[in-house]
């Protein structure tokens, strides 16, 4: 195995987080490499596990902590560290240590650039970005914001611990209609997904439902909110992960319009 940096030839792996096998993640368009474009100059670094016969297993990427949905000084912070874990596609690489090493170079690259520090974010429960996973690797529990934990790596005695940014405005409702708001930032394709699902469930309806979305990319935008990544329908939240089907989204959609009947 080695660690190596993004290159031209694996970019658009990289935009589809290494399942560019999936038919399912088309619904994600093009939305990662946009936000690629508009971070690449602002301290947006990635980096690739390779296996010992070419392919690649597991990315990381990181940037700087004020590009991110955390606050901070002197901090990057890492939005997803991934190790392609199904028999589909390039296969299964977990348990070999990828998770591991790309960890590691993350680390050491956050150094070399004078961070204080590195910050991550993970959920308490059993799934993707496990908290208690990079509990294991050294991290501590800075934040927490519902089922979100912010974890962090100090690296020099004067580094401070970041927080997560307070939640801000609630979405609005239209009297009479079916609001349907989506937050979406452009980093995950998971999330690009739910926001293109979401906004073909609310066209289907006509003028009887308004679909609104905010671009948090634009850190004015995502400061007012205080959501990244979100889904709500008529100002209630929907759970986005794992990704709700297009279907589901739909039956969520007719079951408020349902009720204004």
């Amino acid at each position: 195995m080695k660690i190596i940096d993004l290159t031209e030839e694996h970019r658009k792996t990289f935009f589809m987080c290494l399942e560019d096998w999936s038919e399912e993640l088309k619904d994600a368009g093009d939305h990662k490499e946009k936000w690629y474009g508009r971070m690449k100059d602002r301290g947006l670094r990635v980096k690739l596990a390779e296996s010992d016969d070419g392919r690649v297993g597991g990315m990381i990427q990181y940037i700087p902590i004020e590009h991110s949905s955390a606050e901070g000084r002197d901090l990057y912070f890492i939005q997803c560290v991934w190790v392609h874990g199904y028999t589909q596609g390039r296969g299964n690489f977990q348990g070999k240590g990828m998770g591991k090493a790309l960890l590691k170079a993350a680390e050491e690259d956050a150094r070399s650039l004078g961070a204080r520090g590195i910050a991550a974010w993970g959920v308490s429960l059993p799934f993707f970005m496990r908290a208690a996973w990079f509990r294991k690797q050294g991290y501590r529990v800075a934040d927490r914001q519902g089922i979100s934990v912010l974890l962090w790596k100090r690296f020099t005695a004067d580094a401070s611990p970041p927080k997560w940014i307070a939640r801000g405005r609630k979405p609005q409702t239209h009297g009479g209609k079916v609001t349907v708001t989506s937050f979406l930032n452009g980093w995950c394709p998971a999330q690009n997904m739910v926001h293109e699902r979401a906004k073909r469930a609310a066209a289907e309806f006509g003028d009887r439902v308004v679909f609104e979305e905010h671009h948090t990319w634009d850190r004015d935008v995502f400061l007012e909110w205080g959501h990244a990544d979100a889904l709500f329908v008529d100002g209630r939240q929907i759970r986005t992960g794992p990704p709700p089907s297009y279907e589901k989204i739909r039956a969520i959609v007719e079951k408020r319009l349902r009720r204004m009947r």
